[in-house]
């Protein structure tokens, strides 16, 4: 039981997150992934801040789903299809960086221009 595992903040997350995706249409998914996004990077930060190793871990690989589903999401070629194609493969090596060297900086950046976005 994974659940078993977890904090009872971490279920209950868990729990809200799949009653919000059940169910929804493709505005909905992609204001999740979008929440998502965004709190997972600004929880790897306050976990970097404090100290919290797998919290940081964790967070980043919430955020690390959630700028590859939305990179999945994309379709059509040209134009606004490819300038979010680049912008999540920039977020994503952000990301993906941060979890071998943390760098609040980036991820700050990053976080904002999600929250610009969405």
């Amino acid at each position: 039981m994974m659940i078993a595992l977890r904090s009872p903040q971490e279920a209950y997350a868990r729990v809200d997150l799949d009653a919000r995706i059940s169910g929804a249409d493709t505005r909905e998914l992609l204001a999740v992934c979008y929440d998502q996004l965004v709190s997972g990077i600004g929880t790897a930060l306050f976990a970097a801040e404090r100290g919290d190793n797998a919290l940081k871990s964790r967070s980043l690989t919430r955020a690390l789903s959630a700028v590859t589903a939305l990179q999945l999401g994309v379709t059509g070629e040209g134009g606004v299809a490819d300038a979010l194609r680049q912008f999540y493969d920039a977020a994503r090596r952000a990301i993906l960086d941060s979890a071998i060297r943390f760098d609040a900086e980036t991820l700050r950046k990053v976080r904002q221009d999600i929250v610009d976005i969405a």
